[in-house]
Parts: structure tokens; sequence; C-alpha cells
């Protein structure tokens, strides 16, 4: 098959896949299963995607260890011992690439290249596909596993190229690691990547300067090494919990109380929340049924969780200004944090609020703000991802006719189940827009969407049929569910990534589907039942290629 080396190797595959992350390296095994040829383009130089990328001190998943691994194998499971109860970007990078060399995927994988364009060839109904290294591939299917929080976005703020000391981005953060001891930091941005570094940051630095625009909620993660006695029974329960997983809203078993907030009386909600707050993560927010449905049920636990931090932060002050108001609980995703709000009792941490003294910009010293100059050796700024459409759009992708994806979702994205874009046959997005992604625990939608997209190809075969592609009215009716779903919920009400709110002059579009992940599966097996309902297939004559 395939070998590693840019320039040389087989130029034609069944699938090209984009991306060697947790959806690519699965896209990938499934693809070998079923005896399909695919080559992953990586632009990373090893596996594990957003995992690869993101070193940024404290980096931690969000979702519990137990749960944030494949369910395809067993064996897989029992081999692999987690140590934590959120695993660590370390810990989680050394177990994708443990599944990477146990299933030998490297050598179908040509790392340190990116993809700078896509062109579907309608007469042969093949897609090209060309790199940033000169190789060009031509394959039936496209696969993009690019990850929703994989393009990095840097703040577009005056000045910013001119500061004289040392910069990072958290999710592009050097392999070696940074050594802040001794100096004076300036972290911006207070999203999850910040909430999550700025303690270890603030342990290292001589000072730390936490430049906060929006304060956002945050819940303790209670992390804690994990028991011998829990590993087992997870390790012997474990296909039936990955079973189970799938049949939530969540893709995880957090036990969601399904009572109003409004059936109990305060007293008794009190000891509900404070019960989830010594469980900590996800926990929090699944305590009543209706917290993200009513502004008035929402405001409970916000509340609450607002009181935590008047509780925890010293300053009255400083704890008025972390706390959030602007947003209902839940709106943006909730950050898992480790002592973040502790963090501001140290004496060498400073809470920065853009909102009382506006950024006026970087300059060769430091950040400006309209109180003031603070003279800085080093900037964080942890300002987030251009999330769901950012990796995609910065490629060149071409469909039918012509039609760049970039015109097709100019006034936001425009999927089909979150899988499909009509327009742009054999071409596939694992957890795209539309789809449960972001809101869920990506790798159970990862692995729905993966063994879909494989189940999909090989109908196709079966049937004779070379072509799949959404059309364009069952595409605009998914659009139309995704957003009448949103609207009834509370998360169109927080500028967050959910709706590109953190790009300037990104169209303002709810991108997750909020229907949770039984019931967007339970649409896509119904879809495939119908013989792939609301897509058009295509049988043509078939074009022999040489590998």
């Amino acid at each position: 098959m395939s070998d590693n080396g840019a320039g040389t190797g087989a130029r034609n595959f069944d699938a090209v896949i984009v991306g060697a992350g947790f959806a690519g390296l699965y896209m990938l095994h499934k693809l070998r299963e079923h005896g399909y040829t695919a080559r992953v383009i990586e632009a990373g130089s090893d596996v594990g995607g957003t995992w690869y990328w993101n070193r940024y001190p404290g980096a931690r998943c969000d979702v519990e260890s137990l749960d944030y691994q494949y369910g395809f194998s067993d064996e897989l499971q029992r081999e692999w011992t987690w140590t934590e109860r959120y695993a660590t970007q370390p810990e989680i990078l050394a177990y994708i690439q443990h599944v990477a060399n146990k299933f030998d995927l490297k050598r179908d994988v040509q790392f340190d290249t990116g993809v700078v364009g896509a062109t579907y060839e309608e007469e042969r109904a093949r897609w090209t596909v060309e790199t940033d290294r000169g190789d060009t591939y031509t394959a039936r299917f496209c696969v993009m596993a690019t990850g929703c929080l994989s393009a990095a976005k840097v703040p577009e703020i005056d000045g910013i190229g001119s500061f004289e000391g040392d910069s990072y981005h958290t999710g592009e953060w050097p392999h070696e690691g940074v050594d802040f001891t001794g100096k004076r930091v300036g972290v911006i941005g207070t999203g999850s990547s910040g909430i999550q570094s700025i303690p270890l940051i603030a342990e290292q630095a001589e000072h730390l300067y936490v430049f906060q625009r929006t304060p956002n909620f945050s819940v303790p993660a209670n992390n804690a090494a994990l028991t011998e006695e829990r590993v087992h029974n997870y390790r012997e329960n474990f296909l039936e919990i990955k079973r189970q997983a799938r049949e939530t809203r969540a893709g995880m078993l957090v036990q969601p109380n399904e009572q109003s907030v409004f059936e109990v009386d305060p007293e008794e909600r009190q000891q509900e929340f404070e019960k989830r707050w010594g469980q900590g993560g996800f926990h929090v927010v699944q305590a009543y049924a209706d917290l993200l449905a009513t502004e008035k049920a929402n405001e409970t636990i916000a509340e609450f969780v607002r009181s935590k931090i008047r509780e925890i932060v010293k300053d009255p002050d400083v704890a008025a200004d972390l706390e959030p108001h602007d947003h209902p609980l839940g709106t943006k995703r909730v950050c898992v944090d480790t002592k973040y709000y502790e963090t501001f009792n140290r004496d060498n941490v400073t809470l920065v609020n853009l909102r009382k003294q506006q950024l006026e910009g970087i300059t060769p010293a430091g950040v400006r703000t309209a109180a003031g100059d603070y003279e800085l050796d080093a900037i964080v700024f942890a300002t987030g991802f251009d999330a769901m459409t950012g990796a995609l759009l910065r490629m060149d992708i071409r469909g039918k006719d012509g039609l760049r994806l970039e015109d097709k979702w100019e006034g936001g994205p425009r999927t089909y189940l979150g899988l499909s874009v009509a327009g742009f046959p054999n071409m596939f997005t694992i957890t795209g827009p539309g789809s449960p992604s972001v809101l869920s625990n990506m790798i159970v939608s990862i692995e729905q969407h993966v063994e879909w997209i494989t189940n999909c190809i090989t109908y196709l075969d079966r049937e004779g049929l070379d072509t799949i592609e959404a059309t364009v009215d069952a595409e605009d009716a998914w659009v139309e569910h995704v957003n009448e779903l949103a609207d009834q919920t509370l998360f169109p009400l927080a500028n967050s990534w959910y709706l590109g709110a953190n790009v300037p002059g990104k169209p303002r579009v709810f991108m997750p589907y909020v229907g949770g992940v039984q019931v967007y599966g339970e649409k896509c097996a119904e879809v495939a039942r119908n013989g792939y309902e609301g897509f058009s297939l295509g049988a043509g004559e078939r074009v022999a290629v040489e590998a």
C-alpha cells in the first residue's frame, strides 16, 4: 500500500481522508476492514489531531477518560489503563499513538502535509486532492476528518505583531514546552484553554495578568486518580456502557435528572446543586431537565455557580468581575477546571476586566488598555478556534460545476445530517455542522459517523452505484430542523463559538444539532434503512484507475 514519503507511492485510492485525529484514524481502520484503500493526509508530524497540537499547560479533556476512548474494540480497552478521571493531553496522545501502532495505521498516513485544495471531477466521479507539498491524489470519496476545534483563531488586535517578547497560542503550543519562571505573563482569553492553563502558569510566573473580556461559567473537575475497582468495573461492562451511551443525549452516562427545577422546594434544589457540584464536570448542568429550556430555570443554577465564585474568591471586587451575567449557564461549552477561581487569591495574579478598561492594543512592551500599559515578557493567546467550519474553509474545496464550499457557506454552513453537502458528491464531513458533535462526547459521535459512512460506501458498491449526494431539498429541511430545535433552547442567547461569534465577520448561525445523540443516531439509521433517503444516488460507468 502507500507510504509516508511525499512525492512517492500510490496516487489513487478509494478514499482520501483529511486529518489523523480520532476521526481520521477510525475512518482508515473501518475502510481497511472492508478492503478499501485509503490515504490519510495530516498536517502534524504524528497522529493525535487536537491532542497533537494543544499542549498548553493543564490541557485535559472535559469528558471523563473512561468515556473518552474508542468503543469498537473490547481487546483495545482491556489493554489500556487510564490513570485519572480526566486524562491529560499527554495521556490522551499516548493512547491514540497506541491505537495507531496496534492497528498499524501510520503506514497509510502522510504526515507534515496540509491539504490546500480538493476538487470534484464530475466526468470521472472522483475527487482530486492537492497538498502543500505538491502531491496530487485522486479518490472516489473524500472524507473530511478535520475536527471541530482545529483551526486556531489568532485575535485581531491592533499591534499584535509588534510585541517584542514571546507570544504563544494555546492551540499551537511549542512541543518542547514553555518555562514562565520569573516572567511577567499576560493571558488573553478566558475560555476553556485559558481556564485550564491559568492556574499552572500562575504557579510559575513572577506575575500573571489575566485579560478577561467575557467571564465564563466554570465548574470543578474534582479530578482524582482512578481506583482499580472503578477501572475494573468499567472494563467488565464496557460494551454495555458504550451501547447505552449512544442512547443518551450527550453520548455519556451522566445521570440526568428528569424533574423540572421548579418541582422541588429551594432547599432540595440547593442540595441537588451541591451534590452535582461535588460530582463535578458535566454532572452540574444535568441537575434538572429544564435548565437549558427557560431563562428562569437557568438562572437558578447560574446564581448557584456565581455564589460559589463569591465563596471561593476572597476579594469581592474580583469575584464580581469573574461572575458571568451575559449568557445562561451551559449555552457556551461549560468549562471544567482545577482550582481556576482559587488562582485569583494569589498575590501574583491580577484580573484585568476589559469591560471596565477597554483593550486598545498590543505594544512592543506588552498590552495597552484604556487604563494604562501592562509590561510583559510573554503573552499567551487563549483565544480558541474558528470552530466547526474553519478547518474546512481554509482549504479550497470545489464541488460540481466548480462550486466553492466557501461560496456555498457564505451565509453559514448548510449540510444534510452534518455528513454531506449538496453539490459535493462523495464528500463526507465527520461531526460536521448540523450534527451533535461538540454538544456530545466526541468519541461516540465520531464512531457513529464513521460507521455510517462505511456502511454507506459498502451499500453503494453492493448496489452498483458510484455516487451519493445530498439533495438540496433534504439539506434545506435539515438546516431548518436544526435551527428550529436550537431556537427552542437558550443556546442562541450566548455569543459563543457555537454560532461563530468569536470570529469577526463569520455568519451567525447555530452550528451543532441540539436534539441529542440518540435522536440523531435514529434519524441517520432511518435515512439508511430507506435507501439513503434525502440523497441522490448515481450509477455510471466506473472509471478504472491505476494505483
